[in-house]
C-alpha cells in the first residue's frame, strides 16, 4: 500500500502503543486527556505545512466517520484557545467529518518541551529494546510533529535507520512481544514485517529457540515462497488438462491422465482395449 508514496507511507504514524512506550510514566505526569470543542481548537500559524491534499483529507474524514479518531491530537492552552502541536490533519478531517468535539492530549508548553527531551534521551539509551525505540520515534513523529530527518538529527542516527526501526511497529502483536520478551534483534525481525501471519507463527519459535540470523530468516522465507510458486505452478499444469482428460475419457470409455508430454489411458477390460485400438 505504501508503494510510490515515499517513506511517510511505510511507517505507522497513527498509534503509539503504551505497552512499548518507554516514556509513558513521564507522559502521564505532564499530560491530561480532555474532550474539547473543535471550535476551541486552532492551528499553529507557525506550522510550516499549510496545504493538505483534499482527496487524502476526505479519505481520513470518511475513516473517522466510521471508526472515530484513532489517536488524540496534542494541544497546548494558549489564552482561551487550544493550539495544535501535532495532529492538524486529524483536526481538519474531524471538522470535515462533522465532529463537534474531539479527544485531545493537553500539555503546557514547558511540559511539552520537557517530555520531548525525555523521549530523545530515552531514544539514545543503549538498553532500549528495538520495539521501545521504534515507539519512541513514533511518539516524536505523531506527538511532536517531527519529520524523520528531525528525529534522526535529534537522536544521532540516519534517517534510513529511523524509518527502518519505526517499521517494526507494523509487525504482528505476537512478534513485537517476542522481541520484547526474548531480546530478539531488529535485523532478523525485519523480514517478518511483510510476511503472512501463518509464516510468522511458524518461524517465530525457531527464531527464539535457535537464534536465527537475518540471513537464515530471509533464506527460509525465500524457500517458502519458491515452494509456494512450484505448488501453484503444478496445480495450474494439472488443471490445464482436466477438460481434455474428461473429453477423452468420455470418447474412449477409459481412465485418462495427462502429465506433461505423456497421455495415458487405462481400460477396465481387454475387450475395451481392442475396441480402442480398432478405432485409432
Amino acid at each position: 500500500m505504501g508503494l510510490g508514496r515515499g517513506f511517510e507511507s511505510l511507517i505507522p504514524t497513527n498509534l503509539v502503543e503504551e505497552e512499548f512506550d518507554p516514556t509513558r510514566q513521564e507522559d502521564e505526569n505532564v499530560s491530561k486527556l480532555a474532550e474539547i470543542e473543535i471550535e476551541q481548537i486552532v492551528r499553529d500559524e507557525n506550522q510550516p505545512r499549510k496545504e493538505f491534499a483534499k482527496e487524502s483529507l476526505q479519505e481520513l474524514a470518511d475513516s473517522i466517520k466510521e471508526h472515530g479518531v484513532l489517536q488524540p491530537i496534542v494541544v497546548t492552552k494558549v489564552g482561551d484557545k487550544y493550539q495544535i502541536v501535532a495532529g492538524e490533519r486529524r483536526w481538519r478531517a474531524s471538522k470535515l467529518a462533522g465532529l463537534t468535539k474531539m479527544q485531545c492530549i493537553v500539555r503546557t508548553l514547558d511540559d511539552q518541551s520537557r517530555l520531548e527531551m525525555a523521549i530523545v534521551e530515552n531514544a539514545q539509551r543503549e538498553d532500549l529494546s528495538p520495539i521501545e525505540l521504534a515507539t519512541a520515534y513514533a511518539k516524536l513523529k505523531t506527538q511532536f510533529n517531527m519529520s524523520n530527518e528531525q528525529i534522526a538529527k535529534r537522536v544521532g542516527k540516519s534517517s534510513a535507520s529511523v524509518v527502518n526501526t519505526m517499521r517494526l511497529l507494523k509487525l504482528p502483536e505476537e512478534a513485537k512481544r517476542a522481541m520484547q520478551e526474548h531480546n530478539l534483534m531488529e535485523g532478523p525481525m525485519r523480514p517478518l514485517i511483510a510476511a503472512e501471519p501463518e509464516v510468522v507463527k511458524e518461524i517465530l519459535p525457531k527464531m527464539i529457540d535457535e537464534g536465527w540470523s537475518a540471513r537464515k530468516v530471509e533464506h527460509y522465507m525465500a524457500e517458502k515462497r519458491q515452494a509456494g510458486k512450484k505448488s501453484a505452478s503444478a496445480a495450474v499444469k494439472v488443471n490445464e488438462f482436466l477438460k481434455d482428460e474428461s473429453r477423452l475419457a468420455e470418447k474412449y470409455g477409459a481412465m485418462v491422465k495427462i502429465r506433461g508430454r505423456t497421455v495415458s489411458l487405462s481400460f477396465k477390460t481387454e475387450e475395451k482395449v481392442r475396441e480402442f485400438l480398432d478405432r485409432i
